[in-house]
């Protein structure tokens, strides 16, 4: 292998950084959540339908945070150099074509998968998503774009159902509930790699105080079976001591050792919230959204979440 070339093993590492490999297991979650809510409203859910959903949602979770680091190239090349694309390791013409290729396939499999209303929802998102990367990243309006593509990826699993259902007010609260706690994340990792104000991460805490409560009071609304509704409390419960513990000393200290792992901790503690709103329309469902936080915590052990 000639000087400066980088190894097989050495590229996939690369690309598996870049796509944020940990991150990916958070998606499937949202879509099973709608589908969880979907069938709680009366809908039946195809499983090859739900399954071609999870996957369009990973491809296009990987698009954008692609799509987001071709961006940020420039900037990146100074607060970040370890990134793929600053380092080398991966040409930004190559994450350019990369992240468009990984939207418009997201897109397709989402319509294959489930017809024109998931593929008109998975094209929301997709053009979400290329906004927030080029345009609105930055400001308020960037954070509720950011929360607005995990709302839509909630729903995006509705489309899983074999007919349209409509969904009462209760369930269509979750997706507003989840666009707003990763609004706030988004607000919070703004400026994990410089200076975070501490008030930044007090509004992320704040928030995710609302998505516990919000889940408490969809189990005191809907009143599930006592199994559910105990699983939803334990859930809860474990959201807020998951997050709690990397917010406590990103408040304290908001630095980018402490804030860049607070930001990690509630992307992926969006599983367990996920779970826990699950929890209403079964104990199954909880406990498949739970299963992807296994692989996502394992292999953020090795890669960056943030």
């Amino acid at each position: 292998m000639a000087v400066g070339e980088s190894s097989p093993r050495e590229r996939v590492a690369a690309y598996a950084s870049l796509v944020r490999v940990p991150n990916l297991f958070s998606a499937p979650p949202d879509v099973l959540l709608g589908a969880a809510l979907a069938t709680a409203a009366g809908a039946s859910v195809p499983i090859p339908a739900l399954v071609g959903l999870c996957l369009a949602s990973v491809l296009l979770y990987a698009g954008g945070v692609v799509l987001n680091d071709y961006f940020d190239a420039p900037i990146d090349a100074t607060e970040r150099p370890e990134r793929p694309i600053p380092s080398g390791e991966v040409s930004r013409q190559a994450a350019g074509v990369l992240g468009g290729s990984l939207l418009v396939a997201g897109v397709a499999l989402a319509f294959v998968a489930a017809g024109l209303r998931a593929g008109v929802l998975a094209a929301a998102l997709a053009a979400t998503i290329a906004l927030y990367d080029g345009v609105l990243k930055g400001g308020p309006v960037g954070f509720l774009a950011m929360g607005t593509a995990r709302g839509l990826n909630v729903l995006l699993g509705t489309a899983a159902a074999a007919s349209a259902v409509a969904l009462p007010p209760w369930a269509l609260s979750v997706p507003a509930v989840v666009t707003l706690y990763i609004a706030l994340v988004t607000y919070m990792a703004a400026n994990e790699a410089t200076d975070t104000p501490r008030g930044a991460v007090a509004a992320t805490a704040a928030g995710v105080v609302v998505a516990a409560a919000a889940v408490l009071g969809l189990v005191a609304t809907v009143g599930p079976p006592i199994v559910r509704a105990g699983l939803a409390v334990v859930l809860v419960a474990g959201f807020l001591a998951w997050t709690g513990r990397a917010l406590e000393p990103a408040y304290v200290d908001p630095r980018p050792r402490t804030v860049g792992p607070a930001v990690g901790a509630c992307v992926l503690g969006l599983v367990i919230l996920d779970a826990a709103f699950a929890a209403v329309a079964g104990v199954a469902w909880a406990l498949v959204v739970l299963v992807f936080l296994a692989p996502a915590v394992g292999l953020a052990q090795v890669f960056d979440v943030s």
